[in-house]
């Protein structure tokens, strides 16, 4: 009898330790670390009350909001640059991934490589443009552009070549991470 009892002390107690899972640098589908889907730009003030932030100051639309808006950690390090949408009630259209802390659930950052965003994720469209290909993925807001530089040479001058992602070697890097929340 005691040995049950001292299982299933350990056991609760296991179960009560279980460590808590640190989001700060987390991307999911709703979420950028501390930011969510249906944060409002005017919370950001709350939600980064720790770090810095700096407002767009050239453009000011008739809401008063500035146009994009930077996260700064408390030190220096840029962590983000969000972009409102201009509903009355603005939300985060976009955000420009810019430290290499914040990855995807599946563990793809700025450090990745295209090797890594394919055998994680489904490929749905690779749009070419003069010096870069901007690859969407499939069931995510994710989207990433790699330089052409990163190209074989035979692809890195040609404008009018649709690239596909067969022709990106596995080894190119990425040169932007982007989320777009509708």
């Amino acid at each position: 009898m005691k040995t049950i009892i001292t299982v299933l002390f350990f056991i609760l107690l296991l179960l009560g330790c279980e460590k808590e899972i640190d989001t700060t640098f987390l991307i999911t589908k709703d979420t950028i670390g501390k930011l969510d889907k249906i944060s409002l730009a005017r919370d950001l003030d709350v939600i980064y009350s720790n770090d810095s932030i700096v407002k767009d100051t050239t453009y000011i639309n008739a809401s008063n909001n500035s146009k994009k808006i930077k996260i700064f950690e408390k030190g220096g390090k840029q962590l983000l640059t969000l972009t409102p949408n201009s509903d009355s009630i603005p939300t985060i259209e976009n955000i420009r991934i810019e430290d290499s802390r914040f990855v995807t659930d599946k563990g793809v950052g700025l450090k990745s490589t295209f090797k890594d965003i394919k055998d994680n994720y489904e490929i749905r469209k690779v749009i070419t443009s003069m010096n870069n290909v901007v690859l969407l993925l499939k069931d995510s807001d994710i989207y990433f552009t790699i330089s052409k530089d990163q190209l074989p040479s035979s692809l890195r001058y040609a404008s009018s070549v649709n690239i596909e992602a067969v022709q990106i070697p596995d080894d190119a890097k990425i040169k932007y991470m982007m989320v777009g929340w509708d």
